[in-house]
């Protein structure tokens, strides 16, 4: 019987960065089309974030030109608060770099990928580099920078920096604080359902405190499509608080990096300082249920009793968490951002009460409108988004459009064979998972 001998292949570790370069649709550019679509989300999350965190409304331009072939560049500017010369080539040459990863609250990106992945996928289907500019208010100059990214290093590259006045070439005049993006790339502009238009078309519907402008040119320079959605309120979404870890949503391994990197002394005490809802009370009940002693240093638990401490927390009754890390949009201003791009007779919305689920805090709101200007002989449009972010595609396997094909819409007067499925009639249906 022959022995299996070891395979003779070089094997070596690789970097994030040099991972999404070979697979680039883990990022979201498996298509052309696509591709410019979530080069646009990536830009406008960030600056939608940047400026809520430091409650600036926003203002934001979007312009897309048509180059030679496949090319477009993509231009894209905010009023928020710039990003300190130092952390430039962090935020848009490092994967896995970001502020909200570890963080339990409602923000549109946490991965820390994205924006890195739009410069990344410039770079390799167009060889160029990207263009940033940011001015932050106590700088009395803007950081101009041109921006690859060593993949193998998963580092940025820079060249080209330079400090100068940045004058705005729309409005003439100098910009106090902001940033802009210009970055050349492999993609296809298309318009329809799914297309830049129509995402910042429902963005705009549920950011109804943010301005954004889209112009697009084709390679002549001329007007090709444009939209411009102007904000219906200057009241900012409510500031959310990062909540810790619920114990009804905690699995065993994360329980175990948790009690290996505690600083607390007693069981008890990182029981009440490292999870909600659990009072001095519940974690002695959690503690006698699991046949610890409250004593017990964390990081002298072993992995049969971690275990034990996991099943506990379902035995014992904890208060929900916390629902402040969540952002609704609430109902009138639901209506406002629909007015902002649907023209309809009738309108009306509802925000539930949140919810709890395995520990994770959750919020449905709703909106419908009726009439005016939608079209009667066409399915009804449905408007679906998730952390404010709208949802563009696999519409037909997604479980709120599977909620929406379930209700009886024929005793609201619109059209529905068999009863089930997308009705059809001049209507929108907005759903919004917090």
């Amino acid at each position: 019987m022959s022995e299996e001998k070891p395979s003779t292949g070089k094997q070596k570790q690789i970097a994030i960065s040099e991972f999404f370069e070979k697979n680039k649709h883990f990022l979201g550019f498996d298509s052309l089309q696509r591709a410019i679509i979530t080069a646009v989300k990536e830009s406008v999350d960030n600056s939608l974030d940047a400026c809520e965190e430091v409650r600036i409304l926003p203002d934001i331009r979007i312009e897309v030109k048509r180059l030679e072939g496949n090319r477009v560049e993509l231009i894209a500017q905010d009023n928020g608060p710039g990003i300190p010369r130092d952390s430039i080539e962090h935020v848009f040459g490092k994967f896995l770099l970001g502020s909200r990863f570890h963080a339990i609250r409602q923000t549109r990106g946490q991965q820390g990928i994205g924006i890195t992945g739009v410069v990344m996928y410039s770079q390799l289907t167009t060889g160029a580099k990207t263009r940033v500019v940011s001015k932050v208010k106590d700088d009395a100059t803007a950081v101009f920078v041109d921006l690859g990214i060593d993949t193998r290093k998963n580092k940025a590259i820079k060249s080209g920096e330079i400090r100068d006045t940045w004058i705005d070439n729309v409005t003439g005049e100098e910009v106090d604080h902001g940033l802009r993006i210009e970055t050349v790339m492999n993609a296809k502009y298309q318009r329809g359902r799914q297309s830049v238009y129509q995402y910042l078309r429902m963005t705009s519907i549920v950011n109804p405190h943010a301005t954004i402008t889209l112009t697009v040119r084709d390679k002549d320079g001329g007007i090709i499509e444009e939209g411009h959605w102007e904000r219906t309120t200057d009241t900012l979404p409510r500031a959310v608080k990062e909540i810790k870890p619920h114990p009804h949503g905690i699995h065993l391994g994360t329980l175990q990096r948790m009690l290996r990197e505690a600083e607390e002394r007693k069981m008890t005490s990182f029981l009440r300082h490292n999870f909600s809802g659990i009072s001095m009370r519940a974690a002695r009940e959690i503690l006698e249920k699991a046949g610890l002693d409250e004593s017990r240093q964390p990081r002298r638990i072993r992995s049969e009793e971690a275990q034990l401490i996991v099943d506990s927390f379902q035995k014992v009754k904890v208060l929900n968490p916390p629902t402040d890390c969540l952002s609704p949009i609430e109902d009138l201003l639901i209506k406002k951002g629909l007015s902002k791009a649907i023209d309809s007779r009738f309108a009306s919305t509802v925000t539930r009460d949140p919810q709890v689920t395995n520990g994770n805090p959750f919020q449905v709101e709703v909106g419908l409108v009726f009439g005016g200007d939608l079209n009667s002989d066409s399915p009804i449009e449905i408007l679906r988004f998730a952390n404010r972010v709208p949802l563009m595609y696999q519409q037909g396997g997604c479980l709120l459009t599977k909620a929406l094909e379930s209700v009886d819409w024929k005793r609201y007067g619109l059209e529905q064979p068999g009863g089930r499925g997308i009705p059809k009639g001049p209507a929108a249906v907005l759903v919004h998972l917090a």
